[in-house]
């Protein structure tokens, strides 16, 4: 695949290592926006996490995976080994009303749970108090947001770079709304600042999306910040706060408080809020595929209506199963134990990449990501694609930052995107895999 005589970005042209790199051409035949004829249609497309295990693949991590050390997964170790953690259910009772369909917006003794849940970790003292009908519960994070941007009106949908990289194909398979970039600040620890809401609206955003604690930077917005942000948007915006992460908050001395919007609303069925989370994350259950959002009751009726045609529902026999999990003080000291496990290991991680010769300019406080920047690197590795290569031959898998770079119109080239020179390294996975994936990243920067 010839690049010559193209011009790949208004800023300046690709470096002999991006020109001469197998990495770079294939991601290019894969992306659109990131083609030299960037109105063809690709001739296949997926997620960033996706892509990467492909050509993973490739190198042989499908045949033996337990080789590898995946840095790239955004999935926390799901045994049992954490200390302080409850058991995970080894096997569940099917009940005779699990074998029918479910409803839509999931088994109302869940949405009960759920509720309970919010009520006592975020909305004690307080008159407005969730109720079962202000819960939805869905068949994971992504078909929850699917559902989302389906019953959304025409507006102006604001995002910020980088985030989630799902979001990229939600906001681009959804004509209802026309999707608005905001980059953030690399100086500024990547922050979300009130005044930055309140300049999306005035330009007239009147729906905000967002991760809270935000992925791959692993920073958080908490009160009293994320107060005011609330304060800005009530009565004019609609705010989805995509809280997957508030678990793994590492602010509050591993106390097992939990990050989450729901503290600050005043009225359930008033405030434009919607709290999407579940069962993947912190209860590390990614496989269960069993989530919920939360939001006024008119949200929530809609939402768990559009179920009907999206997704067809969430499995009855999980819901079922999820049920126990819940109960406030379980889940209290579970994120306890939970904070402490993974905080121990982001020290660890951060600990390794300070001596391979890696400068941390944002230590993460959630999450269990660091946003690694490569730009101290020699020039044949110091951009997230031919990182990602030489980790391959390691058997080490990380996620270019590109991926974060939310494009959904297409519009910026490759070449220009702020996220070029970072890539996503999870600290998910148990400490063995960690520590198998340093050694080959500094395997890697040694060479």
């Amino acid at each position: 695949m010839s690049f010559s005589g193209r011009r790949f970005s208004t800023s300046k042209g690709p470096s002999s290592a991006e020109l001469n790199s197998k990495i770079h051409r294939q991601f290019r035949g894969a992306h659109e926006g990131h083609r030299p004829h960037a109105g063809l249609d690709p001739s296949r497309a997926s997620t960033g996490v996706v892509w990467c295990t492909e050509r993973a693949n490739e190198y042989g991590f499908q045949d033996e995976p337990g080789s590898w050390a995946n840095l790239g997964q955004g999935a926390p170790e799901a045994d049992d080994d954490i200390e302080g953690s409850f058991k995970r259910p080894t096997q569940i009772d099917l009940s005779v009303s699990s074998r029918e369909y479910g409803p839509t917006a999931g088994i109302k003794p869940l949405r009960v749970a759920i509720a309970n849940l919010y009520n006592a970790h975020h909305r004690k003292g307080k008159d407005s108090q969730y109720t079962w009908e202000n819960v939805a519960v869905v068949p994971g994070g992504r078909a929850g947001l699917i559902r989302i941007a389906a019953v959304l009106n025409n507006a102006y949908l604001g995002f910020f770079i980088p985030d989630y990289t799902a979001y990229n194909e939600m906001l681009s398979l959804f004509r209802n709304f026309a999707a608005i970039p905001s980059p953030l600040s690399e100086e500024d620890g990547y922050h979300i600042h009130p005044d930055k809401i309140t300049e999306e609206i005035a330009r007239g955003t009147s729906i905000i999306l967002t991760s809270n604690p935000r992925n791959p930077t692993g920073q958080v917005v908490a009160n009293p910040e994320l107060a005011q942000i609330q304060d800005i948007c009530r009565d004019r915006a609609t705010l989805i706060m995509d809280e997957f992460y508030g678990g793994y908050n590492y602010t509050s001395n591993c106390d097992g408080t939990t990050v989450s919007a729901a503290d600050n609303i005043q009225d359930v069925d008033e405030d434009d809020v919607l709290i999407i989370d579940g069962l993947t994350k912190r209860f590390r259950l990614p496989g269960w595929r069993v989530a919920w959002i939360l939001g006024p009751k008119e949200f929530i009726k809609a939402i768990g209506s559009c179920g009907s045609y999206l997704d067809g529902g969430t499995n009855v026999p999980f819901q079922e199963a999820a049920i126990p999990m819940l109960e406030p003080n379980k889940v209290f000291n579970e994120m306890k134990a939970l904070q402490t496990h993974f905080k121990m290991k982001r020290d660890y991680v951060l600990g390794r990449l300070e001596d391979i010769g890696f400068k941390i300019k944002n230590v993460p406080d959630s999450t269990f990501y660091i946003w690694l920047d490569l730009s101290g690197l020699p020039t044949e590795i110091n951009d997230g694609l031919n990182f990602f290569q030489k980790c391959l031959e390691e058997k080490v898998i990380v996620v270019p930052g590109i991926f974060f770079d939310l494009n959904p119109a297409k519009r910026r080239d490759l070449f220009d995107s702020p996220c070029h020179h970072f890539v996503r390294l999870s600290y998910g996975p148990k400490m063995e895999h960690l520590k198998r994936g340093l050694d080959g990243i500094e395997r890697i920067v040694r060479k």
